[in-house]
């Protein structure tokens, strides 16, 4: 077994050593009280008086005396207390140090002093030194969101100006503007007019960039200003990347005017430009993952020398000092862990929009998108599904139980979240090689079978026969999702109807799955005839078919189980999703040919079906509404202590079930807003099932309590019938 102090040697980072707490040094120091403590050599002479019949009780009572004082002397060894230091100049400073007391046992002893006051200055150290670098890394951190923010808004003006421009050129000369634009679509949008640049000041504007001397710079002859000056970034202390950032794009594109016109914005300059604050984020990441890995290291060593402590000197001290290391900053503190998942979720976005920035067509939203947006909100859902088992397992929900799970190959919340995570890389990764060949000037209809090849990999991954990737949990699943397809012929489990709820989220996700076999197997990737697919009728029955499909799967669950069980409360269930597709059937129509008739029908049916899914959802699925209960409106037994939970969740849910009042409404906003629009709903439908999730299953886990329901109730073969039959 490796020691942990050469362990420690091998994995601390060598340019923050110093930081690290000097374990070896305080090693030494537990070792020279382990030496001071060492009783001397005394002659020992026996008084040896014979047996007593009364020395086995006087033992007894010797010990229990021993126990009971070190019971009672325990807690007060040692007392560590927090104060704000005070500067140089007597003014009090907001850096908190820590000073350890010695109350009783090691009072007297002078290597006992030293070393806690050591262990102080280590501590004081290390909390110090994560403080600093926490405070950079965010502060890092909102600097980038501000520059990903700028490029951001530049990319918009400039494809804003873009087709401007486009349509400009189709009212002068629209029999050459197709082939005049496919040639060279970068060198309309290569620089930006006079009229334009004051377009991008106000968006820089808006974004805390002020520019100096602005009032009393020179003119151009036409009296617009020109732009030789300076640009006054807010005062931040960025790296050396961001500053590069800063310099090369606003400097060298808004500060060097080319011509006396206009002002110029290349457009490699500003792919330069995402590259290097690509680069500073990675850099970013990889500095948080180091201030984390330090929190976890140091508290790892305060660990082990305070236990060699607790071993030289026979006491209890290390825990009331751990205590106060579990306090400090560097081991409370969150920020790190919010911000790097902020971070991640972050910069998916940032890739999905710089994307789709420099991609407004037609073209694109109804082939790519399908399967880039499929793809999130199935990421989406993985995340939501890892944070159930997170929730299930802090409050001790034994979910395992309840789908039947084997606790050795049962999916874990970390498990849940790695497989999210490279599924969302992976289609970042996709989205940006996608956008990369675009740009470089490949055809539409070579690149554009990039999301197809990454449809096919994760097909061939789900079904991939090896013992690689989860394979107990993708052939699982694949035999849920059999069991839900077949519905009502397979007896009807906990985890097939839960995972049929799943579905009855994710209708968006199975549309665009049929959107993107009909561009792919029809092969309107080579010609870019999207209408072939949309202008189908077998497509937009196929549509209907879709649309239906969870619900009339999650119906026949119920009615097997009404047929299994006997069970009335199936049927009622039975029509609530029976409501479901009617409500559904009536949007659909509504949206394709709308009228004063259909949309009386969506709001009649959707009204009718929410109420019933609400109620479903509330009384039957979480337990509550409850009048009688000892907690208002909700049940008797709650896993969560804190009952605002569960009243805020009741709202939550009542506001994601009347998403579908958007579908009505008909606003007005354009195709490409109009997709996202839908990608927002959909998105908030997953969440609102993850939410959902934890209660139904806190419910079926307090029910199994009541009944005492540890083991599952396996049928038996054989049943008595009666002699007369």
């Amino acid at each position: 077994m490796v020691k942990f102090s050469k362990e420690l040697e091998a994995q601390l980072i060598p340019e923050w050593k110093d930081a690290f707490v000097n374990y070896w040094l305080l090693k030494k120091h537990v070792k020279k009280i382990k030496l001071a403590r060492k009783p001397r050599h005394v002659p020992h002479i026996n008084y040896d008086y014979g047996a007593s019949i009364l020395d086995p009780v006087r033992i007894l009572m010797n010990k229990v005396s021993g126990w009971m004082k070190n019971k009672d002397e325990d807690p007060q060894i040692i007392q560590v207390k927090s104060k704000i230091s005070v500067g140089e100049d007597g003014e009090e400073e907001d850096v908190e140090v820590y000073e350890t007391e010695l109350v009783q046992l090691f009072s007297q002893e002078d290597e006992v002093k030293m070393f806690f006051e050591m262990l102080d200055d280590e501590l004081n150290k290390v909390n110090q030194f994560y403080k600093t670098r926490e405070s950079e890394f965010l502060e890092r951190g909102e600097i980038l969101n501000k520059q990903l923010q700028i490029l951001l808004d530049l990319k918009r003006v400039l494809d804003e100006w873009c087709r401007k421009n486009v349509k400009r050129f189709s009212r002068s000369n629209s029999s050459d503007l197709n082939s005049e634009f496919s040639e060279s679509h970068s060198d309309y949008c290569a620089s930006l007019t006079d009229s334009q640049t004051d377009d991008v000041i106000e968006t820089l504007e808006k974004n805390g960039i002020n520019f100096v001397n602005t009032a009393t710079r020179a003119k151009s002859k036409k009296g617009k200003p020109k732009m030789r000056m300076r640009i006054d970034i807010p005062a931040t202390t960025p790296t050396r990347t961001i500053a590069a950032v800063t310099s090369m794009l606003w400097e060298d594109v808004v500060n060097n005017p080319k011509k006396e016109g206009g002002e110029y914005i290349n457009r490699k300059k500003i792919q330069c430009a995402e590259k290097m604050i690509r680069g500073a984020f990675v850099e970013l990441y990889k500095g948080l993952g180091l201030l984390k890995k330090y929190s976890s290291l140091n508290m790892v060593a305060f660990t082990k020398i305070l236990k060699k402590f607790d071993k030289v000197s026979n006491q209890q001290a290390s825990a009331s000092y751990l205590k106060v290391v579990k306090r400090a900053h560097f081991i409370s503190s969150d920020k790190v862990s919010l911000f790097t998942g902020c971070f991640v979720t972050l910069f998916s976005v940032y890739a999905i929009l710089a994307h789709v920035s420099g991609m407004f067509s037609p073209v694109y939203m109804e082939t790519v998108y399908p399967i880039f947006s499929m793809f999130a909100l199935l990421s989406l859902h993985l995340f939501m599904y890892g944070c159930n088992l997170f929730m299930w397992k802090n409050t001790r929900i034994n979910h395992n139980f309840i789908f039947e799970f084997q606790p050795s190959t049962a999916l874990k919340y970390r498990d849940a979240f790695l497989i999210c995570t490279c599924l969302m890389t992976a289609v970042v990764g996709a989205m940006i090689i996608h956008l990369i060949l675009l740009s470089s000037g490949l055809s539409p209809q070579e690149v554009d079978m990039i999301p197809g090849i990454l449809l096919l990999l994760f097909i061939l991954l789900l079904v991939c026969p090896f013992n690689i990737f989860y394979r107990s949990t993708r052939f699982c699943f694949l035999r849920v999702i059999r069991n839900i397809v077949c519905s009502p012929f397979y007896k009807v489990l906990m985890v097939d109807f839960f995972m049929a709820d799943q579905l009855t989220s994710q209708i968006t996700l199975l549309r665009h799955m049929e959107s993107a076999a009909c561009y792919f197997l029809a092969g309107c990737f080579k010609t870019h005839q999207y209408e072939t697919c949309k202008s189908g009728k077998l497509y937009r029955e196929l549509a209907y078919v879709i649309s239906f499909a969870p619900y009339y799967w999650r119906a026949m669950q119920c009615a097997r189980r009404w047929f299994d069980e006997s069970n009335s409360d199936q049927l009622a269930n039975l029509g609530k999703y029976v409501s479901a597709m009617v409500a559904a059937g009536a949007r659909l129509t509504y949206a394709r040919e709308p009228s004063n008739l259909w949309m009386i029908t969506v709001l009649l049916t959707s009204m009718v079906a929410t109420v019933y899914q609400l109620y479903w959802d509330f009384v039957k699925d979480w337990g509550i509404f409850d009048p009688k209960s000892n907690n208002p409106w909700l049940r008797d037994e709650l896993i969560l202590k804190n009952k605002g939970v569960y009243y805020v969740s009741i709202a939550l849910n009542l506001v994601l079930r009347i998403a579908w009042v958007e579908t009505v409404m008909h606003f007005n906003i354009g195709a490409f807003k109009s997709h996202l629009l839908d990608f927002f709903l959909a998105s908030l439908e997953v969440i609102r099932r993850g939410h959902w999730n934890y209660y139904r299953l806190e419910n079926e886990h307090l029910n199994n309590v009541g009944n005492f329901r540890a083991v599952k109730t396996v049928p038996l073969p054989f049943r008595e019938t009666d002699s007369d039959g």
